[in-house]
């Protein structure tokens, strides 16, 4: 870590706290590890003796980012990424508060694996990390875990990572059963059988591509089933990572029906399209694949309109061999961690977005989704800060980022805003030199 628990001002900022619906001028004291005051006046009333002052003028200083959806390789793949190169990364890109999935090896389904991961975290992570834990053993979606003890051992929620819950009467009654433990439900919403062999969005440049398809409704399908098991048991449903229009449609009907339910879009959804393929680049094969325009400006909208609650990474490193091989046979997946928040000013400078809606998807949210501290710049919260310069331009060599694997789907791109200090319990992790 950079620094120690020196007091902290930050000064002359624009402060942006969703929690308080706040976005305004102000100042932000640090000390021994929470937020004392961020209001303004406060460095004009004088900074407490032996205060690290750091003048934020044209920077805006917002709650840490909580990523809830990032697989890190420990247990088992710590080839693909750790807990040390994660935290590192996500530190890079204002992220203070890491959910881990669970399909790891070991799975983390059982109390001791979580005890592992939480221990693990704690000594090599210079962010916070919480599991989710599986919602079904081994992942193989046939016998619920136990959801009470897990919970119990610290995990934050349940989850069978990127596989879906294909029979519904397990689905239920995990639904159910988290209901009695106020336990939330994260789903990964893709009927296996409509994916099939697909490796991109079923559409005309998928057949100009010759690659096989998956068609939007893999996804509504599970959805409209989902939603319908929430209407009958009252448990709490987010959504992982929701891609397409006709999903919103779904979403937007449980909510007005009153039903428990949230959702998630990934940062790559929301910014990238199909047409970024290209020349077969693998970099952006993904599950759930890359949609249309059409989609993507509808994720957006229900994003800005509130319907979609977060914003994620959906980090998902893999190795070169991995990646260097023709699109069908390519694994899915791209790192996010230290792109997520630079990626998404790409919405806020094209007016699709303002700041305060952003960063209440990507920090203040999750924090209230998972019952997380955090989120919030009201005093007596957890020092978890970021410093952000909104319009400083740069262009990304993969070459300097963090993670352990490079395969990002920014590779070169330019961007506008970056993050320049993340302070986690009122230490400073990352600074941009």
């Amino acid at each position: 870590m950079l620094s120690g628990h020196r007091p902290i001002l930050l000064a002359n900022a624009r402060i942006v706290d969703p929690a308080r619906d706040l976005d305004g001028p102000g100042d932000v004291l640090i000390a021994d590890g929470i937020i004392r005051d961020a209001r303004h006046g406060i460095g004009a009333a004088g900074a407490p003796e032996g205060a690290d002052i750091i003048n934020c003028a044209g920077m805006i200083v917002a709650p840490g980012l909580i990523d809830i959806r990032a697989f890190v390789g420990e247990p088992g793949a710590g080839h693909r990424e750790t807990f040390a190169s994660a935290s590192r990364a996500a530190a890079a890109g204002g992220i203070t508060t890491i959910v881990c999935q669970p399909d790891t090896s070991p799975v983390i389904d059982n109390s001791a694996t979580v005890d592992f991961v939480l221990r693990r975290a704690r000594d090599t992570a210079i962010v916070n990390i919480h599991p989710m834990a599986a919602l079904t053993k081994g992942l193989a979606g046939k016998e619920m875990t136990e959801i009470g003890l897990l919970k119990q051992a610290g995990a934050v929620a349940f989850t069978d990572g990127a596989r879906s819950v294909m029979n519904a009467q397990v689905m239920r009654r995990a639904l159910a059963y988290a209901r009695d433990f106020d336990a939330l439900i994260v789903h990964h919403t893709e009927d296996a059988h409509l994916v099939g062999d697909g490796v991109m969005n079923e559409g005309e440049l998928s057949s100009r591509l010759g690659l096989t398809g998956v068609p939007a409704a893999a996804e509504a399908v599970m959805l409209e089933r989902d939603m319908r098991l929430v209407g009958l048991t009252g448990g709490r449903y987010h959504a992982a990572s929701l891609t397409c229009a006709e999903s919103l449609d779904i979403l937007m009907r449980a909510r007005d029906a009153g039903l428990p339910v949230t959702a998630s879009a990934s940062i790559n959804h929301l910014t990238l399209n199909e047409n970024d393929i290209g020349p077969y680049r693998t970099f952006l094969k993904l599950s759930p694949p890359l949609r249309g325009e059409d989609d993507r400006r509808a994720l957006v909208a229900a994003l800005a309109s509130g319907l979609i609650d977060v914003v994620m990474s959906d980090h998902n490193p893999q190795d070169v061999e991995t990646k260097r091989l023709p699109f069908a046979e390519a694994a899915a997946g791209a790192i996010g961690l230290e792109t997520m928040l630079t990626a998404a000013l790409r919405l806020v400078h094209n007016a699709e977005l303002d700041f305060i809606t952003l960063i209440r998807a990507m920090s203040t949210r999750p924090a209230e989704l998972l019952g997380l501290p955090g989120g919030s710049l009201r005093p007596g919260a957890p020092a978890d800060v970021i410093v952000i310069d909104p319009d400083v331009p740069w262009i990304l060599d993969p070459a300097n980022l963090k993670s352990q694997c490079k395969n990002t789907p920014f590779d070169e791109s330019r961007f506008s805003g970056r993050v320049v200090r993340t302070i986690v319990g009122g230490r400073t992790v990352f600074e941009h030199a």
